[in-house]
């Protein structure tokens, strides 16, 4: 989930530019590769260094695949207040 305060967008697998609402949700699976930017026309990416979705599953703590991306691209499970930096 898109806990920013920001629209963010994101390309998935290499895939066209799109945006990403705050408070919205997206599936990635086994494999995808999601790079999340700032801009809208997925130029300047928003993370340093985009998680992968082994990261993911390491942030997933209650394993409900739930994961928020919070403000300066740290990462948190949905159910918890555990906090990761990029």
């Amino acid at each position: 989930m898109n806990q920013t305060m920001l629209d963010l967008w994101y390309t998935k697998n290499g895939g066209s530019c799109t945006i990403w609402l705050h408070e919205h949700l997206f599936i990635i699976k086994p494999g995808d590769t999601i790079v999340m930017f700032s801009d809208l026309v997925c130029e300047k990416q928003y993370c340093e260094k985009n998680p992968t979705y082994a990261r993911y599953l390491l942030i997933d703590i209650d394993r409900n695949c739930n994961v928020r991306v919070l403000p300066e691209c740290r990462l948190s499970d949905m159910s918890e207040n555990i906090n990761e930096g990029p």
